[in-house]
């Protein structure tokens, strides 16, 4: 999230040099919001999304998760997704976008005709998880897997001695940011009740103050494994 890391630092570089907290709006000067794109749609094609006129996306399809960018703040800010190839818009809406926050803008349709576009604001974490501790947010968007269970493997111990992270989080479900212990780790998701394994990343070491949303899609070309997924750091060290 290096991108971001650039904005907050300027934002607060700024209030700095005003004498002001990183959160404070004076007159004539309002923080503003950092927005990304998260498109899980199934059946958009290529797409443009806007927000209070500011182009944040361009040409994307399912999976992609967006740098950050800064958009005006609005407690009615309207959010237009378009085709690439132009043509009527696919899906409006308007929504609150808070200063000094961060927020994705979530493109989903859970595999269901055009005319279930859903566009969803989400308030993202933009501080470090605690000391010594990984905090991680996970949104289902595979409905032919149906709901999973996620494990977070500690290096060292198998999946049979592991108690999974999230239990039963069904298509077109999320949960919170969820805290745990960092340390080197391989995450597993698996359909709910089942052990044999339908996913697994890269080990992954983390040192603690990661903030992360991992996104679970049904893959398209293949039946093993039956899900992907995409992962973008939301606050704290990256990889």
């Amino acid at each position: 999230m290096k991108r971001c890391g650039l904005v907050v630092a300027t934002v607060v570089s700024l209030a700095a040099a005003f004498g002001l907290s990183a959160c404070e709006n004076v007159a004539g000067y309002t923080e503003p919001s950092l927005v990304r794109v998260i498109d899980a749609s199934y059946v958009a094609p290529a797409i443009n999304v806007t927000a209070e006129g500011v182009l944040l996306a361009a040409n994307i399809g399912q999976g992609t998760i967006t740098p950050y960018a800064t958009v005006p703040a609005s407690n009615d800010a309207f959010i237009s997704i378009t085709a690439t190839t132009g043509g009527a818009t696919l899906v409006s809406t308007s929504g609150t976008l808070l200063a000094g926050h961060q927020h994705s803008i979530f493109l989903t349709d859970n595999g269901a005709a055009p005319t279930g576009y859903e566009v969803t604001i989400l308030e993202d974490q933009q501080v470090e998880a605690a000391q010594g501790h990984s905090a991680f947010r996970f949104l289902n968007q595979a409905p032919k897997t149906g709901p999973v269970d996620v494990y977070m493997i500690p290096s060292g111990t198998t999946l049979a001695n592991t108690i999974p992270l999230v239990t039963a989080l069904p298509a077109g479900g999320s949960t919170g940011y969820l805290s745990f212990p960092s340390q080197t780790v391989t995450m597993v998701i698996t359909p709910t009740g089942v052990t044999t394994p339908k996913y697994t990343s890269a080990s992954m070491t983390l040192i603690g103050g990661e903030v992360r949303t991992v996104l679970i899609v049904d893959t398209q070309l293949t039946s093993n494994p039956p899900v992907e997924v995409f992962m973008a750091d939301d606050a704290g060290p990256s990889d």
